[in-house]
């Protein structure tokens, strides 16, 4: 299962060499949704816009994120 994250503009976070900001979609792989969502936390805090479970993000929005998807824990 997939978490998908994004972030609003004055949101970036520099983790292990990769950088998240409002041009790309977080992708955090985990077991479930619930823990997906704490993991977002863990790794951003409070500092994100939103997060989606796997079954309710839009994959057709890609076009507002021209970096694509980055994988946070491959």
């Amino acid at each position: 299962m997939r978490t998908y994250v994004t972030f609003g503009q004055a949101h970036a976070h520099s983790i292990a060499g990769r950088t998240y900001d409002a041009d790309c979609v977080a992708v955090i792989n985990c077991n479930t949704a619930e823990e997906g969502r704490t993991l977002a936390f863990d790794y951003f805090g409070s500092k994100f816009c939103f997060e989606y479970s796997e079954d309710r993000f839009n994959h057709s929005n890609m076009h507002y994120y021209p970096r694509g998807y980055i994988e946070v824990n491959p």
